[in-house]
């Protein structure tokens, strides 16, 4: 066995092996593959930039300028062959030969370069009596259409690989030699202007897609991102609201048995049972909920807000520029704590895109108690004209988290500009959010609080 073993006769190809065997499987994949593979020319976009501003039936028409074009081409070159055409009975056959590859680029592209550079061999070997060879300037017009259609429905390596063959014909007609002016040189020129033109818009159109892309999914990602993070923060309250609860429950089945004098074993047991229950679940509630805790995200010193925070959360608005009443409806009554929670951060988060949004406008805050639930409505006019804050454009991700909320309490929620009371050119917040009652906290009342905080 000769030294290095069986693969050692195997050497690694050189980088510059390499670089031309790629080259040749991209000219094979290109120009070679697939010649006569059917590819029609699709139509353009109706509601594009252009043709978008068009009326109905124009619009209609003007989705086939693209083929027009070639076929007005193709037609150009009919004529000045036609008209070159050494006799009337040659006229039709030659018209025809530079004619139909420019018609074929609607529909088979790359068979349509080879079926041109045929015909300009053809053309230039029984054509004798021409001044420019080998391309005549009919031929000349008929060989550059396809070459720009061809590369228009392509892509750059293709037109590259074009003008390549391009340039090896005209190389080989130009070392054969005939007695006529060789107008390859010409050919190249105008060929490599403007294929490179055509490779440029095509490098274009690929980086504003490609950024037209990045932009949806980094929007995407962005929206995406706001609703965890919104699930997160309620994850995190609801731990709260609830881990307190079952504290509560726990508390209360071990102090149970102590309130009452000589309870029978049985009752004894079964507060036992209710308490070891409830820290099972307390104890697997912050076991799973937990992970949505930050380690450095300690526990909240203070309870979670409700709506009886409602009047403080105003104050600070008002305190921050925005002038904004408040109406109750209904009777008064204590909700449960999640629904508490979540209706005092949608008003939060209300006033705040009113902040953002629409600085110096007057806003309102709607509270109706009704049966079944609790209705919230917040509403904004159009910010004054002549003001020296400027709006925050935003990304809108406030309303995102308002539904995610209303959501997960099987809520409704509507959000969108309004034109009713007053508020033209404003925008309002409607949610309802279902709720049973949790005790009465007082009688029926029904008011408004004006800008200073007072009843009227």
């Amino acid at each position: 066995m000769p030294p290095g073993g069986a693969f050692a006769p195997y050497k690694p190809r050189s980088p510059e092996f390499r670089a031309a065997a790629q080259a040749l499987r991209g000219l094979r994949q290109d120009l070679f593959r697939d010649v006569l593979a059917y590819r029609p020319l699709p139509r353009r976009d109706p509601d594009g930039p252009l043709i978008g501003r068009l009326p109905g039936r124009l619009r209609e028409y003007a989705t086939w300028t693209p083929h027009a074009l070639v076929a007005g081409s193709g037609l150009l070159t009919l004529l000045a062959a036609w008209s070159a055409a050494e006799s009337e009975v040659t006229a039709p056959v030659y018209g025809l030969v530079l004619l139909v590859p420019v018609l074929l680029t609607l529909v088979r592209p790359v068979a349509a370069f080879w079926l041109a550079l045929l015909a300009t061999a053809v053309t230039s070997a029984v054509a004798g009596t021409y001044d420019d060879w080998p391309w005549p300037p009919e031929g000349f017009l008929a060989y550059l259409t396809v070459l720009t259609v061809v590369a228009v429905r392509t892509r750059p390596r293709t037109a590259a690989w074009m003008w390549v063959v391009t340039a090896f014909y005209a190389f080989t007609t130009e070392t054969v030699g005939t007695s006529y002016d060789n107008d390859s040189g010409a050919m190249l020129t105008v060929s490599a202007l403007v294929l490179l033109a055509v490779s440029v818009w095509h490098i274009r159109r690929e980086a504003e897609e490609t950024v037209t892309a990045q932009q949806t999914v980094t929007e995407h990602e962005r929206s995406r991102r706001t609703l965890l993070e919104e699930r997160t923060t309620i994850a995190r309250e609801l731990h709260d609201v609830v881990a307190h609860h079952m504290s509560v429950v726990a508390i209360q089945a071990e102090a149970a048995p102590y309130r009452v004098q000589d309870p029978p074993p049985e009752l004894e047991k079964a507060f036992a049972t209710i308490r070891e229950n409830a820290v099972a679940a307390l104890t697997e509630l912050r076991r799973v909920l937990g992970v949505v805790r930050a380690e450095d995200d300690a526990a909240p010193d203070a309870p979670q807000p409700t709506l009886a925070d409602l009047d403080t959360l105003l104050a600070n608005v008002r305190e921050a520029g925005l002038d904004v009443s408040k109406a109750v409806t209904g009777a008064v009554r204590e909700l449960p704590q999640g629904v508490e929670l979540s209706a005092y951060r949608i008003v939060q988060e209300a006033l705040s895109n009113v902040l953002r949004h629409a600085p110096g406008a007057e806003a309102r805050v709607e509270i109706g108690y009704v049966l079944g639930g609790l209705g919230l409505r917040v509403v904004n006019g159009p910010p004054p004209a002549p003001s020296l804050v400027k709006p925050s454009p935003g990304a809108g991700h406030g309303i995102t988290g308002m539904r995610e909320r209303v959501s997960m309490l099987a809520g409704e929620m509507t959000a969108g500009p309004t034109d009713e009371g007053g508020y033209e050119g404003g925008y309002e917040v409607t949610v309802f959010l279902p709720a049973a009652s949790v005790a009465p906290v007082g009688g029926a009342e029904t008011g408004t609080v004006g800008g200073d905080g007072t009843a009227v």
